[in-house]
């Protein structure tokens, strides 16, 4: 896991690492809610269901 990196959590909510306790154990998100809202928590690793890794792409004409 890596500092800023995107994750989707088993709760369905998408987040961003802020702060790393222990790697593989415990994490620091800003947690982005169904809702809209944003909030910051700790996370555990069993939480994450998936590193969200993007692509860049350069635009087409």
């Amino acid at each position: 896991m890596a500092m800023y990196q995107k994750i989707k959590l088993k709760s369905g909510e998408y987040a961003h690492i802020v702060e790393i306790y222990e790697e593989g154990v415990a994490y620091e998100a800003d947690i982005y809610s169904k809702s809209g809202k944003t909030r910051t928590d700790s996370i555990k690793h069993t939480d994450i269901a998936a590193v969200i890794e993007e692509v860049e792409r350069p635009l087409s004409a």
